[in-house]
């Protein structure tokens, strides 16, 4: 499916389901080795996909919920088709209310990731993921509108909060 998130529209799926997320992978024509993200309502339904350090959940208490992703240890959860085969997953508590919502409804977290061929400009709008993406094979398109954000999310490292992709936020 398709939805809006804080800066663009997103394509998720069930982040257990491997032939679901293999199937999102060919419709963005995305390696499987980048990883992906995945988002949740709150805190609570990550249990299990990250397990981070004491130090990395007083850093990641002050930008959740909210636009900020964060890198942290992969849990048991956190599936090679998420991480990219690696030991972090990119991960975020979604103040958007579309996607928050979809994660309630879901009662667990989706994949989140731009809703885009790859290393194409991402979806702003309805009309932008249709026009990019309605032949590729999708199933459902969530309207509404996208939040504040200039382009996607940024992404920080939990080990040290170093931006691995910097915010942008329009005035």
């Amino acid at each position: 499916m398709a939805y809006p998130t804080e800066g663009v529209y997103g394509l998720g799926c069930d982040p257990q389901n491997a032939a679901t997320v293999l199937r999102l992978l060919r419709i963005k024509d995305r390696p499987l080795t980048k990883g992906l993200i995945v988002i949740a309502a709150d805190r609570a339904q990550l249990a299990g996909y990250v397990c981070p350090e004491l130090e990395m959940e007083q850093r990641i208490a002050h930008g959740w919920p909210g636009p900020t992703t964060w890198l942290l240890p992969a849990g048991p959860l956190a599936r090679p088709w998420l991480t990219g085969g690696g030991d972090l997953l990119a991960v975020r508590v979604s103040a958007h209310p579309v996607a928050a919502a979809l994660c309630r409804a879901f009662g667990a977290p989706i994949v989140s990731t731009s809703a885009n061929l790859s290393g194409r400009p991402p979806a702003r709008s309805a009309l932008a993921v249709r026009k990019a993406l309605s032949c590729r094979g999708f199933d459902y398109l969530v309207p509404g509108k996208i939040g504040a954000q200039s382009g996607p999310t940024e992404i920080r490292r939990g080990r040290d909060g170093a931006v691995m992709r910097a915010q942008m936020v329009t005035a």
